[in-house]
């Protein structure tokens, strides 16, 4: 397969909303039965496409990339594989293969408005963990200085509030933009569509929240919307740091997170 039809397949593999892995042979000893470079993708169903060589090696790496994803495991690894010894071909050479992983499903999905300096900070805290973060900012020069990954997807809106209407039920939802005149768009547009949020955090002090709810009651918000906003969001840790409150908001979120995982096993 050549890297015009494998990056065919990759891309394919992406919009299949199924998480996968691809498998590469990247060093040898001795004979196998492929080129270095020769990859293979596997998702949780099995064979997908390409090939490191076919065969019993080819059965190895598929059956370690399923029992990877079967494990909700997400981390790329290295495997050395004696085809002799653990595999009892007689080419008796060694492959080591990468296998490299791909989350497509991810079932926790954090919309984060503002790519300031605490938007820097949770972003990559966020990155770390197996969530989809969504950044949207009106300012182009600080959603470039976040990371580039494929868990990340950054978006460029002049009136950061039209975003809500992508929004769906089940996102945990942080706004930390610039200030109140850019929080409280925001927060009206979501108040007034039918979603069910397990979080909604904004940013800021306990006299900043008594401000923002009062203003949303002028603009006939519901009540229970109001009660719906945590703010200030994050757990009572740390200092003002953009770093600390980070790390005390993704606490919070992960608080959240748990919580309602709890409540839908129960």
């Amino acid at each position: 397969m050549n890297f015009e039809d494998f990056l065919s397949y990759f891309q394919k593999a992406k919009e299949s909303d199924e998480n996968f892995v691809v498998v590469t042979l990247v060093g040898h000893q001795g004979s196998v039965p492929q080129e270095l470079g020769a990859r293979m993708i596997v998702n949780s169903s099995g064979y997908f496409a390409g090939t490191v060589g076919g065969g019993k090696l080819e059965k190895t790496a598929i059956e370690s990339a399923q029992e990877y994803l079967v494990n909700g495991l997400e981390q790329s690894y290295f495997r050395q594989i004696n085809l002799q010894k653990d595999l009892g071909m007689s080419c008796g050479g060694q492959a080591q293969l990468f296998f490299e992983v791909h989350l497509t499903k991810r079932k926790w999905n954090v919309v984060l408005f503002g790519a300031g300096h605490v938007g820097q900070e949770l972003t990559r805290v966020l990155l770390r963990l197996n969530c989809h973060i969504t950044c949207i900012d009106s300012r182009s020069e600080w959603l470039e200085k976040l990371p580039s990954d494929s868990k990340l997807d950054k978006f460029q809106l002049s009136e950061m509030s039209e975003f809500a209407n992508q929004l769906t039920s089940g996102d945990f939802v942080v706004i930390a933009t610039m200030g109140h005149a850019t929080d409280l768009p925001i927060l009206k547009k979501i108040s007034s569509m039918n979603l069910n949020l397990p979080y909604l955090g904004v940013i800021g002090s306990e006299v900043k929240a008594k401000r923002l709810k009062q203003n949303l009651s002028e603009m006939k918000v519901d009540e229970s919307f109001l009660q719906s906003v945590c703010c200030p969001m994050g757990l009572a840790l740390g200092n003002n740091t953009p770093a600390e409150i980070a790390i005390s908001v993704v606490a919070q979120l992960l608080q959240v997170r748990d919580q309602s995982i709890q409540k839908g096993t129960s």
